[in-house]
């Protein structure tokens, strides 16, 4: 995305601010994908690049979020209702009924932790559909930790590209949330091609709903 030139704008939530990192499609977007990052990661992961640049190049702006105790320069997470509230608070600012993207399809998403966030917020923030990078099905060594609730509990479109060695596991798919696996781990740096291939083939079918 270095060759992309971001609009970044703080946006105030409950729990400080969140920064958001906006690209602009070369004409009127026909949607927004507005992507998460990992636990302790950021923004310039390689798999969260590659999903923004393909919702570019299909005619979407595309909306990069860091979360406000990242913007803090904290790496633990925030408790899961505080990082809930920011994520959505960024989505009606983005997205609401006065906002600049009103009215369009609205795709949320993210890396792993970025991921289980999308999901569990995906009713309240409207989505049209998730993408999730790598989802964490559970802590690595602890099965018996599933969060596979938070996926199912999806009621739109979802996609989940997932690393075959990935030791966080591999979630189940469904009628609505179809589970594609690519060569690698959990950083999903592999096979980056797949990955773009594979939402460029998803992304339209969310938009035609």
């Amino acid at each position: 995305m270095n060759d992309r030139v971001a609009d970044v704008t703080e946006v105030e939530t409950a729990h400080g601010p969140a920064r958001l990192h906006l690209h602009r499609p070369t004409g009127a977007p026909i949607g927004l994908l507005m992507l998460g990052h990992g636990a302790g990661g950021g923004i310039t992961a390689g798999d969260l690049e590659a999903a923004a640049r393909v919702a570019l190049d299909l005619g979407m702006a595309a909306a990069l979020i860091e979360q406000p105790y990242r913007v803090a320069g904290r790496k633990a997470p925030a408790p899961a209702a505080q990082v809930d509230t920011a994520w959505t608070t960024v989505a009606e600012w983005l997205h609401g009924a006065d906002a600049e993207f009103a009215g369009l399809p609205l795709v949320t998403g993210g890396r792993s932790f970025g991921a289980r966030v999308a999901c569990r917020t995906s009713a309240g923030t409207g989505s049209a559909g998730v993408l999730c990078l790598a989802f964490p099905l559970h802590p690595p060594g602890r099965p018996e930790k599933s969060r596979q609730e938070e996926l199912s509990g999806v009621t739109v479109p979802a996609l989940v590209i997932q690393g075959e060695r990935d030791p966080f596991g591999r979630p189940e798919g469904s009628a609505t949330c179809r589970v594609v696996v690519v060569a690698g781990d959990h950083s999903l740096k592999k096979d980056l091609p797949l990955i773009r291939e594979t939402i460029a083939g998803w992304l339209p079918q969310v938009l035609a709903r």
